[in-house]
């Protein structure tokens, strides 16, 4: 069985240093230099702050980055930043319209891809403290999605006419970066993907796909590149997942169960520990989690980042027990359901809130799985 850790999903609220320093090097102000020292010195407080609330799993919150998923694809070789014309569309809300382009051959190399040394940087804090350092990227399906997104798609069959050949790149450039990680010194590389939570709401598939996309052959698709980017893995790397249905600025894109996805998602995909959003009602029953293999872990994530309100320690313990009939309970845990800050816009709560809401995770682990 997987060991379960106290860990948080990963991205913190950025604070409100970092934000002025991120505008004034946008502006031309400051250097990257400056930058960066701003971000080093707010990273060590934060790693502060997690081993302090008793987190055995840190992360950097995300801090060096302007999206959870973005950021990391444009460390790829072949990849190029550039705008869409319009961002992600959410309840209420849209993005900014930045976005991946494919402009040539995929690769990578751990000299240029930045977040080698961004995990090498808190990696050597956390050791410190006598934590571990996990690292969160988004997972090769989310890539994939981005790369295939509306126009975007037009340049891919530029460089890669073949099908299949695409979706090798993309695996193979993410393998590499996966064990670069390794070679860092990484032992839990958690894979977040959204594409799931775009799946299973028809609402958000028949705009995302349109005509021409059969469901189950995305989904053959996702699970090829996102299993064959963690195969033959070192035995001591852990590998995460994590599902929700959008977090940007407390909205949410997506809605629906998991019912669609399970047998694919928790049956076939080579994960081992599952953070999954469970927060309301747009996420479904528990049901769905009957498709969990035996040697894997559903982290439910039934604590929200998305507002400041406490949830009622009681009414989170019955619903685990309300989880427990359908998964034993050496197969389940808890977390948040997702980070507090997915763009560096972050969610509408306050530090504080943020800090509140991982106490009660610990609370519910001391209690439920003493």
């Amino acid at each position: 069985m997987v060991k379960k850790y106290f860990e948080h999903v990963g991205s913190f609220l950025r604070p409100k240093e970092l934000k002025e320093a991120r505008a004034k090097f946008a502006a031309g102000d400051i250097s990257q230099e400056e930058l960066t020292a701003v971000e080093d010195k707010l990273i060590k407080e934060l790693i502060d702050k997690e081993v302090a609330a008793g987190l055995e799993k840190v992360t950097d919150g995300e801090f060096r980055r302007a999206y959870w998923h973005l950021d990391n694809f444009w460390g790829f070789d072949g990849v190029e930043h550039e705008h869409y014309g319009q961002g992600y569309l959410f309840h209420g809300e849209e993005t900014g319209d930045d976005t991946a382009v494919l402009r040539g051959k995929l690769g990578f190399s751990k000299d240029t891809h930045p977040f080698i040394k961004h995990y090498q940087f808190y990696k050597a804090l956390a050791d410190e403290k006598g934590v571990e350092a996990k690292i969160t990227i988004p997972a090769p399906a989310q890539f994939l999605a981005e790369l295939d997104r509306g126009k975007n798609a037009q340049t891919v069959a530029e460089f890669y006419p073949n099908r299949q050949d695409f979706l090798a790149a993309i695996a193979k450039v993410y393998r590499e970066e996966i064990l670069a990680l390794y070679e860092a010194g990484a032992r839990t590389v958690q894979l977040d993907d959204c594409t799931w939570g775009m799946l299973i709401d028809e609402d958000f598939w028949n705009t995302m796909a349109g005509a021409g996309f059969k469901k189950e052959d995305v989904i053959n698709e996702y699970l090829y590149v996102n299993n064959n980017a963690i195969k033959d893995l070192p035995a001591d790397l852990t590998i995460n997942t994590h599902v929700c249905r959008g977090n940007f600025h407390s909205t949410f894109a997506t809605k629906g169960p998991y019912d669609d996805v399970a047998e694919a998602f928790f049956g076939r995909e080579n994960a081992q520990t599952y953070f999954l959003e469970f927060d309301d009602e747009r996420s479904g029953g528990f049901e769905p989690l009957k498709e969990v293999p035996a040697d894997k872990v559903a982290v439910l994530g039934l604590i929200t980042t998305k507002k400041a309100d406490l949830e009622d320690k009681e009414a989170v313990i019955a619903r685990i027990r309300e989880a427990q009939k359908v998964l034993p309970l050496d197969q389940l845990w808890i977390s948040t359901q997702c980070g507090f800050a997915s763009t560096e816009e972050g969610n509408i709560l306050t530090e504080a809130d943020q800090w509140k809401k991982l106490a009660l995770v610990k609370a519910v682990i001391d209690e439920v799985w003493n």
